[in-house]
């Protein structure tokens, strides 16, 4: 049985911490849930530590279908949440209903993920109206990169802070299950928690959310371009990783690797059969 929205919901009313993680393919997605962590986002930050895209704008909804449908595949318990790539849901409701339900069709998500508060509050409505579970982002939203100068911390203006919690009551009150909170100062974020009846998920806007995600890369220290102030590596996969492949390197220069135990054996006559030949 997977985790459903009320669980959510209940979680903040129970005062329980939610973890979610971000996975982008079929085995990491099976160790996340075997780990019974509860929400599992396709992130369309499969564009930079997946693809090598410098931002999520290039992101597809080709990819993140492709992605969402093997992330999906990987788990049973995780509610799989399809993130929605640039311009899927800007122009119209009708574009946002329509790809929203794709995700749920034909990927086989649970829900989908949206940035923007106010300007998007309508679409989110149509879009939960509908039966498709839906997850807000606010504060640093990534599509919007180029409008807000890069990637900064948001809210931390008095205009910029009513900003960003009318925003979260626009999407409470649109229908949204959860709120993502990106780059937003501890206090802001503790103040929208506190203020809105929905529960907070935070990344890199402290401790005080009801939940908290990070993407899986930075959290495994796989991805190496660069460590986002926010992430704490509780690995060095690329370390582990670099060892690993240049040792297999130096066992097959130097003919160590494979030996007989890597390798199958045929039956003697019929090989000297064949070397009659």
């Amino acid at each position: 049985m997977r985790t459903t929205v009320n669980q959510i919901r209940q979680m903040k009313e129970d005062s329980e911490k939610i973890v979610m993680l971000t996975a982008y393919d079929y085995s990491t997605a099976r160790i996340i849930d075997k780990m019974g962590i509860p929400l599992i986002l396709v992130g369309d930050s499969l564009g930079m530590v997946v693809l090598g895209y410098e931002t999520t704008i290039p992101v597809t909804m080709d990819d993140m279908l492709h992605h969402t449908r093997a992330v999906v595949k990987g788990t049973e318990q995780a509610m799989v949440i399809g993130d929605m790539p640039f311009m899927t849901y800007h122009v119209s409701v009708e574009d946002a209903m329509r790809n929203a339900a794709r995700f749920i069709q034909e990927a086989g998500a649970q829900a989908v993920k949206l940035e923007g508060g106010v300007t998007v509050a309508e679409k989110v409505r149509r879009v939960v109206e509908s039966g498709i579970p839906v997850m807000g982002h606010i504060g640093l939203t990534p599509q919007s990169v180029n409008v807000l100068g890069g990637h900064r911390v948001q809210g931390r203006t008095s205009e910029a802070a009513v900003s960003l919690l009318e925003d979260a009551r626009a999407l409470e009150d649109a229908g949204v299950f959860a709120v993502v909170l990106e780059s937003v100062p501890a206090p802001l974020a503790s103040l929208i928690t506190e203020r809105i009846g929905v529960p907070t998920i935070g990344i890199g806007a402290g401790p005080r959310c009801d939940g908290q995600v990070q993407i899986i890369n930075d959290l495994l220290g796989s991805f190496t371009d660069f460590v986002p102030r926010h992430a704490k590596q509780y690995a060095k996969l690329a370390e582990i990783m670099s060892a690993a492949i240049g040792e297999y390197y130096s066992e097959v220069r130097d003919g160590t690797f494979p030996t007989k135990k890597q390798s199958f054996s045929m039956d003697e006559g019929l090989l000297a059969e064949l070397r009659a030949k």
